[in-house]
């Protein structure tokens, strides 16, 4: 199920602006994931309830909500793009680096 399960979400992730994420930062639902995570990984974890995994995560500030700061940052620029993927009820985001 797992295989099966990180295909799908591979699928589900797409590519968001900013200005489409707001309204779901205003409910409190985005979660700003680290750039040395696979954002597959995230959604597989959290969909499947892996608490001890999200957990270390968190502990490690790999998984944390924006700051103030950062979404003040992002409302100045509503076509910021980000890496998004839906898992019910977050919406996980990773900035994309413009290196790659």
């Amino acid at each position: 199920m797992t295989q099966a399960l990180h295909a799908q979400i591979s699928q589900d992730i797409d590519l968001a602006r900013w200005s489409w994420l707001e309204s779901h930062a205003q409910r409190d639902a985005i979660v700003l994931v680290d750039p040395v995570l696979e954002l597959v990984d995230v959604g597989v974890a959290i969909a499947t309830d892996n608490t001890q995994i999200v957990q270390h995560w968190i502990a490690e500030q790999l998984l944390l909500k924006p700051t103030q700061k950062q979404i003040i940052e992002w409302d100045a620029q509503k076509v910021k793009e980000f890496q998004a993927l839906i898992i019910q009820p977050y919406v996980l985001i990773q900035e994309i680096d413009p290196n790659k």
